[in-house]
Parts: structure tokens; sequence; C-alpha cells
């Protein structure tokens, strides 16, 4: 595995053990961390755009505050899609609250303005 959690991008080994795994080829703490959370709880930001009524543009970009499980992606993803939020929207808004039980929220990464 390919650690992302720095720029330095260390190859990781990583052996289950009867206690637990044993991580090696990582040159900062961040690279263990890194590794037990993708084998134990494997999170990800997502990324999407949210409809806006009467805004300047059909379109607000919306991120999760937080990285959310990977296995509730699509059920987020479904949620995000069924959205369509008024303008004007200001940056960091909250566009959904506790996204797909998750206890994250949606929110937006732009202002966007009423439509002139």
């Amino acid at each position: 595995m390919t650690c992302i959690a720095c720029p330095m991008g260390c190859r990781l080994q990583i052996e289950e053990t009867e206690n637990g795994y044993i991580i090696e080829g990582h040159t900062c703490p961040k690279g263990k961390k890194y590794a037990l959370q993708e084998l134990e709880d494997p999170r990800r930001m997502v990324t999407s755009t949210v409809r806006v009524e009467n805004g300047f543009l059909a379109l607000v970009p919306v991120k999760t505050a937080e990285p959310i499980p990977k296995n509730l992606i699509f059920d987020v993803m479904t949620q995000i899609n069924s959205v369509v939020v008024e303008a004007p929207v200001l940056l960091g808004d909250v566009i959904v609250k506790d996204v797909a039980g998750t206890g994250i929220d949606i929110v937006a990464t732009r202002d966007m303005p009423k439509s002139i």
C-alpha cells in the first residue's frame, strides 16, 4: 500500500499477526496511523455539487466536513444528488446535516450569490 498521509508516498508493507498488524516502510508516524485506518475503517472525503435555485450559477460545490466511511460513499452521493438549495449560499454553510446517518455534515465550499 502506498501511504498518502504526507508527500513522501512511502511504500508500506503490512503483515497481519495474532496480535494485530506489523507495519513497515513508513518514514514518519503518520504512515503507521494511515495504514491502520485503511485496514480497520477506511474513510474518504467526498466532493460533489448541489443544485441551486435562483443562484448566479446552477450548482454550488460541496464536500464532507470530515472523511466518511468508504462503504457509505454511494449512500452519501444519493442524498447529495437529491438536494436543491436556495441562493444565497455562503462558504461553509451546512447543506446537509448528518448525511446518511454518519454524524458528518455536507458543507458548501464557495459562496453562491443570488442571480441578478
